[in-house]
């Protein structure tokens, strides 16, 4: 792009964008116990053919999600779920850690739901930003909670419950 220096004088530079991207889904059901609060676990990274990531990217094990580069970081995560039985209430959250150790809550999004016939599906979709000043140190994870058993919809090739983390700038 061009820029100037206030003075006058003008010089191309090279245009900042977004370094990382990455997006991971549930690659199997998981079954959610009632009144429990679970980790969700068993990601994959979403390797669409449209996408695979940009940058390091993320790394998952047993649901702790830890970034590739410091940085501010747009959270996006999103859970599907199925219920046969009276679910009255279902939360999830995107629970962050500055220790490696102890977790608090960034952002969650709580909904009510109640059984129509059969199956019943629902969506839930929650957004928190991120300050991850140390890889080492600085990790998240999706937790879901419900008055009643459901199960958190995933595998096969579609990306009903995903998280998503893109890297807005530096720290």
């Amino acid at each position: 792009f061009l820029k100037t220096d206030g003075s006058g004088n003008l010089s191309f530079a090279a245009a900042g964008g977004i370094t990382e991207v990455d997006s991971f889904r549930l690659s199997a059901n998981q079954a959610i116990s009632s009144g429990t609060h679970t980790t969700l676990t068993t990601f994959v990274r979403d390797n669409e053919t449209t996408f695979s990531k940009i940058g390091t990217g993320m790394s998952e094990s047993s649901g702790i999600f830890t970034m590739g580069a410091t940085g501010i970081y747009l959270l996006i995560a999103n859970f599907y779920l199925r219920i046969n039985g009276d679910l009255t209430y279902a939360s999830l959250k995107i629970q962050g850690t500055t220790d490696d150790s102890t977790y608090y809550n960034m952002a969650y999004n709580d909904q009510s739901i109640k059984q129509v016939v059969g199956n019943t599906y629902a969506a839930n979709t929650t957004h928190a930003i991120f300050d991850c000043q140390n890889t080492s140190t600085h990790k998240f994870r999706l937790r879901v909670y419900g008055t009643h058993t459901f199960d958190c919809l995933g595998g096969g090739s579609d990306s009903h419950t995903y998280v998503t983390a893109i890297r807005l700038g530096d720290t």
